[in-house]
């Protein structure tokens, strides 16, 4: 972190600040006058500057705009007396965090620089480059399909709507989007609209005016704000609520916002890429996205494979994650054996890449010796494995099922299921008038069972026995595709 400058001409002011900061653990360094802070800005950045207003030569205010012309980021905590208030309502109108007016209470002072602190790191992190993002990893089909959209796109200022399972590293597209765009050398933003709650999405989006509610103690810039010239990566935009939408809608269109409590339009030139694991156009039917909206988002669309698309990029994601996780530590990379790679290439990883990642780092951290075996990894997935796994040779209906009596139906599950002019529905008519002319108990779950046992191997014929394919086709969840073929008794299905 980098240390927190003082500029004053009153020697006594910096040696209380510099105290009381020291006993917080905080650096800092000091300056006597403007003149000698805006020569060290030339070599170096504050993580938060605080100065007088009131200095022989160039004054505070000055300072301050020399700051914020350069690094429009760092907060500058202005000293001012009571006789210079109306220079501090300047000093606010120059991008000032907040003023401190003699006397003032050390402790206020420096709860004051604290808050100024957490605010320019939050800033840090938030408008890192996307020269430091790592590289996409794939030799799939499926990926070098991505990579070719990244690289039509990378001339092109265009919003982007990228679609994917959670975890299937839809914010690593984004980042490479920015990083082979015109935009590249402005900042990349990245906003999770899921995790931020309703009442403060909006600040955090637009920003907010100093007293615009109750603790907006200072005037705060937007990811909007925070993001100019550059890339603003919305993710989980179907979770936005619908009065967001109506002002993203507006600045997509015309390009201006307002800042919460603020009066001012401000105009945005900023790249928006939105990502979402969601259907929006379900979401649209449902009326929970404006229509609007998801065609402004809509204009060029990137589908994000899933993990189980492209099962042959496992392996190189594995040795990389294991290689990452043991630079951080410290440590020597572990490596798999080729049973133990082979049983992770087949997992089902719902988490997709994100999960195969924290299994790596779990092996880094548990696994005992460097070469590991399918026995040292986590329990859990060794047991979902096992009991997700049917013999090929499993091809019997359970107990429950009609016996050969009703071949009708039975034959429809096995076998094929007729042509387009079998009237299936006549049939299921037929069968259930029979069985119940027979008094056979559980007519319900017997023809019931049938039905899906059907429905489910048909899918999974369709999509090659991937079953969380099926289940997507099927409009089912995937633990419910698993629980079904287990109950059926269905063989044929891939722990995909």
């Amino acid at each position: 972190m980098k240390p927190i400058w003082i500029v004053d001409d009153d020697e006594s002011i910096r040696w209380v600040l510099e105290k009381a900061l020291a006993r917080e653990n905080l650096a800092t360094q000091s300056f006597s006058s403007a003149r000698d802070a805006m020569q060290a800005l030339q070599t170096g950045t504050p993580q938060v500057l605080v100065s007088d207003i009131r200095m022989p030569g160039a004054s505070g205010l000055e300072l301050l705009q020399t700051v914020k012309a350069k690094h429009p980021g760092i907060p500058v905590i202005i000293i001012t007396a009571f006789s210079d208030l109306d220079s501090a309502v300047s000093a606010f109108q120059g991008g000032a965090f907040e003023y401190l007016a003699k006397p003032f209470d050390v402790d206020k002072a420096v709860e004051l620089i604290r808050r100024a602190l957490e605010e320019s790191l939050r800033e840090t992190d938030v408008e890192q480059s996307s020269a430091n993002a790592p590289e996409i990893l794939g030799q799939a089909p499926a990926m070098q399909d991505v990579f070719r959209a990244i690289g039509r796109l990378s001339q092109s200022n265009v919003t982007v709507l990228i679609t994917g399972e959670s975890g299937s590293g839809k914010e690593l597209v984004a980042r490479a989007l920015h990083k082979h765009s015109p935009r590249a050398a402005q900042p990349f933003v990245a906003l999770n609209t899921a995790a931020i709650p309703k009442d403060l999405l909006e600040s955090e989006l637009f920003g907010h005016e100093r007293g615009a509610f109750t603790g907006a103690q200072a005037m705060r810039r937007g990811r909007f704000e925070q993001a100019e010239g550059g890339t603003l990566f919305l993710d989980e935009i179907g979770d936005m609520p619908l009065d967001l939408q109506t002002r993203l809608l507006r600045v997509l269109s015309d390009g201006h916002f307002y800042r919460v409590g603020g009066h001012q339009s401000l105009k945005a030139n900023v790249r928006v890429i939105a990502a979402t694991h969601q259907n929006l156009e379900h979401r649209v039917r449902e009326g929970l996205f404006r229509e609007d909206l998801y065609h402004r988002l809509n204009v060029i669309r990137l589908r994000l494979p899933s993990l189980r698309e492209r099962r042959e990029d496992i392996p190189i994601l594995a040795r990389h994650f294991l290689t990452q996780s043991a630079r951080q530590l410290g440590v020597e990379a572990k490596r798999l054996s080729p049973q133990a790679m082979q049983f992770l290439s087949h997992l089902e990883l719902p988490g997709n890449v994100r999960q195969l990642e924290n299994l790596c780092n779990w092996i880094t951290v548990m696994a005992p010796g460097q070469t590991v075996e399918v026995k040292d990894l986590p329990q859990d997935l060794i047991e979902e494995r096992s009991s997700n796994f049917q013999p090929t040779s499993m091809q019997a209906a359970p107990s429950t099922a009609p016996t050969e009596s009703h071949g009708a139906a039975t034959a429809s599950i096995d076998g094929d299921i007729g042509g387009a002019d079998r009237n299936w529905i006549s049939l299921l008519e037929t069968e259930a008038a029979q069985m119940l002319a027979e008094e056979r108990p559980e007519v319900m779950d017997i023809l019931g069972r049938q039905f899906e046992a059907t429905l489910i191997k048909i899918a999974l014929k369709h999509t090659h026995g991937r079953k969380n394919d099926a289940a997507v086709r099927l409009g089912i969840g995937r633990n419910t595709i698993t629980r079904k073929i287990q109950e059926l008794g269905i063989g044929g299905a891939e722990d995909d």
